[in-house]
């Protein structure tokens, strides 16, 4: 028996050894030999020498002097990668793009052509009609109850405004409790369609927005205020300006703009996202550098065509550019952009 016994130890000493030992320990001396960059994850530093990410793991760039990604389901978390999973016959998906949309989107024909929807998504929502019919915010959360709690739930300090509202209109929020006699003490989320319907009969035109000001001792100090321009404005009722303008000639918006990925990580666009974004980024670089921004435009679409490639050599798929390695790029010929 114990010539069986031995064998089996033997046996069990040989597999961890060379499956846990041995194997790892050969891949490591390969990838630290042949393949450091690509077996320390890719990682990249800045140009003060500071690692600022990895090629494989996007990150959310938000200010106009960079190309910015696509969207991440995951918040752009390493930790959380994930896909939205929202099928294409639900409304939060319809929302999610429109909103993206919104201040991207330009005319293709006309007298604008090539110029921002924008301004005229602001210009018609200060009219407050929608369909023929007043108050577009109060419209807004009725026809969408999830949105309205869902703009509550984003930040504290939009529920913090609710709350400090219904202090001041105990009788909106009496004639709730009435309504929905199961919520006998309502929450900021419970309100939130009784909030949005009575703010918009009192600030008609408006919308609940953060504003930014500076306070006394310099520092910058946020709250919400009720506005008539403005990213808000422009994504929120971007959908409701589109169905009361259903022939406005648009220009199309490539799909990974507006779509995330399966991982919510994708650290690649495509080359025609990128130049979709290049009047943006050129324009913004332009100003910060008081330069003309016909040639700042021309160099920035240089970095983008070196920078360009397609999978597998270019034998698959089309164009793309990793878009931490183009800012990176950006920040190391024109310096860091203005706070």
């Amino acid at each position: 028996m114990w010539k069986y016994l031995s064998k089996s130890l033997w046996l069990l000493v040989f597999t961890v050894a060379i499956g846990s030992i041995i194997y790892p320990g050969v891949l490591w001396v390969v990838g630290q030999t042949f393949f450091p960059f690509q077996a320390n994850g890719s990682v990249v530093k800045g140009p003060n020498g500071q690692i600022v990410g990895s090629q494989l793991i996007a990150q959310p760039f938000t200010k106009n002097e960079y190309f910015w990604p696509r969207p991440s389901a995951a918040s752009y978390n390493g930790a959380a990668s994930a896909s939205s999973a929202i099928a294409a016959s639900n409304y939060a998906l319809r929302n999610r793009v429109a909103e993206q949309l919104g201040p991207i989107v330009t005319y293709k024909t006309g007298p604008e052509a090539g110029q921002l929807v924008a301004p005229d998504i602001e210009a018609w929502f200060q009219q407050d009609m929608y369909q023929g019919n007043p108050h577009i915010v109060a419209q807004w959360a009725t026809l969408h109850n999830e949105l309205a709690v869902a703009w509550v739930n984003a930040d504290p300090t939009h529920a913090a405004y609710v709350t400090d509202w219904a202090k001041t209109h105990p009788d909106v929020v009496a004639q709730f409790i009435k309504d929905n006699p199961g919520t006998p003490q309502p929450q900021a989320t419970d309100l939130a369609v009784v909030f949005f319907q009575n703010f918009s009969v009192e600030n008609p035109g408006k919308f609940p927005s953060a504003v930014t000001q500076t306070g006394a001792n310099g520092a910058g100090v946020t709250t919400i205020e009720p506005v008539n321009t403005g990213t808000d404005i422009q994504s929120i009722f971007f959908d409701m300006w589109r169905q009361d303008h259903p022939n406005a000639d648009l220009n199309n918006v490539p799909g990974d703009m507006v779509t995330t990925s399966g991982s919510g990580l994708d650290p690649n666009i495509t080359l025609e996202n990128a130049e979709y974004q290049l009047d943006r980024v050129a324009n913004s670089w332009a100003t910060d550098l008081k330069r003309d921004p016909a040639s700042v435009r021309q160099e920035i679409d240089q970095i983008l065509q070196n920078n360009a490639a397609a999978p597998l050599g270019g034998l698959a798929g089309e164009k793309i550019i990793n878009v931490l390695q183009v800012n990176l790029e950006l920040v190391q010929r024109y310096g860091e952009p203005p706070q």
